[in-house]
């Protein structure tokens, strides 16, 4: 596993950016970079079950990610530890496949100084992701850039 980083500053307050990230109707339009139809079933609370869904690009079928909110503290920093791996409907956290990258932490942590935002990402990929997300995540940021930044 390697951490990857990425940062962007928005000229918002960090409520609009932390509203903008989180709440469900933007949230599927800013990770629409990473897959068009993404979504997520589940709480942003502590401790919480979150699954993280979307049509699967290879097979069309739903998939996506088993994950729990390792830490909340609003407006400041938000951890969610993914678990395993949605694959038609079905939760895996034990196969071999779930193991290889289970668990990872994806972190994001927000920052506001005079009005604007900086949201730093950090997460852990296996190193034949990095490449996909190194394209994707500059991406989605700029997308919830745009967005928190219109009225």
């Amino acid at each position: 596993m390697q951490k990857l980083h990425y940062s962007i500053s928005i000229n918002a307050p960090v409520q609009k950016v932390w509203d903008t990230m989180l709440q469900d109707a933007t949230y599927r339009q800013w990770t629409a970079a990473f897959n068009p139809g993404s979504y997520y079933q589940g709480s942003w609370d502590k401790g919480a079950k979150m699954l993280f869904l979307g049509p699967d690009p290879m097979g069309g079928e739903e998939g996506g990610m088993v994950s729990r909110i390792a830490d909340n503290r609003p407006n400041e920093f938000i951890s969610i530890e993914h678990l395993g791996l949605v694959k038609g409907g079905v939760e895996d956290t034990t196969s071999e496949e779930a193991k290889k990258w289970a668990p990872a932490y994806e972190n994001y942590t927000f920052t506001e100084q005079e009005g604007v935002t900086t949201v730093n990402v950090e997460m852990d990929s296996l190193e034949e992701h990095a490449e996909m997300f190194n394209d994707m995540w500059p991406k989605g940021l700029q997308k919830l850039k745009e967005m928190a930044e219109s009225n």
